[in-house]
């Protein structure tokens, strides 16, 4: 007896509930459209806090980047707020001769409690 000839044995939708009547016994949905919308709800609060995070760090590259081709190399942390910038957010952080080093991608800085300062490009290693 297969399984689809008893309806109380059919597996059920994981998306909408409705029996699966046919296909393997351990199918878990019963239509493409199903699969597809169970993953996209299943995965879309980790997608969305991506998403704002890398806007964040692109808002962030954007001021500092701004800030190089203006010369400027200083500027206060209240005045880099003002503009768009969020300190919260950096790509990699490291301890360098006593000092706090900060990357936005390839840009680095250093960061005191009230400023950014050393604005400057990393060249890239060969």
């Amino acid at each position: 007896m297969e399984y689809g000839d008893r309806s109380d044995d059919a597996p059920v939708c994981l998306e909408c509930g409705d029996r699966i009547g046919y296909g393997r016994k351990d199918k878990k949905f019963c239509s493409e459209t199903c699969r597809n919308r169970y993953h996209n709800q299943k995965h879309h609060y980790t997608r969305s806090v991506k998403l704002r995070i890398l806007g964040i760090l692109e808002k962030n590259y954007s001021v500092l980047e701004k800030l190089l081709r203006l010369d400027i190399r200083s500027i206060s942390l209240g005045d880099a707020a003002q503009i768009g910038y969020n300190k919260e957010f950096v790509t990699s952080y490291h301890k360098v001769g006593g000092h706090d080093e900060f990357r936005c991608f390839d840009i680095k800085y250093r960061c005191s409690g009230t400023r950014i300062f050393r604005i400057e490009r990393v060249t890239p290693e060969v």
